[in-house]
């Protein structure tokens, strides 16, 4: 499977609240950094975070997804539900790197519009 394909899968996972599905297509040192925010390492912080922040499955809009080497990089909207019951919509950047076919590594770029 390509990378690109790996990453439609789970984040089709994430949207349906399938956290472990998407956990799967994850490398077990898999690294998380939120650019001005935070950063999250292991499989077992990225659940806690998952469950956390993402109390409705998310609501992704994909705009374009680059595949080169042992990246991809995706652009797009995504809606989250908030302790208010309010969904915000934020735009990102994703700029992921795999490993031995797995994604090993998320630097993102998360802006509230």
């Amino acid at each position: 499977m390509d990378h690109k394909t790996v990453l439609k899968k789970a984040n089709s996972a994430i949207s349906e609240g399938d956290h472990e599905t998407f956990l799967a297509y994850c490398a077990e040192h898999i690294k998380w950094t939120f650019v001005g925010d935070q950063v999250l390492s292991g499989k077992d912080e990225i659940r806690q975070y998952m469950a956390d922040t993402y109390k409705k499955p998310p609501k992704f809009n994909v705009e374009l997804m680059m595949e080169e080497d042992d990246y991809v990089t995706a652009v797009g909207t995504i809606s989250l539900f908030n302790e208010d019951g309010q969904w915000i919509a934020y735009d990102y950047c994703d700029i992921w790197r795999f490993e031995d076919g797995q994604m090993a590594e998320l630097k993102a770029f998360v802006v509230e519009k």
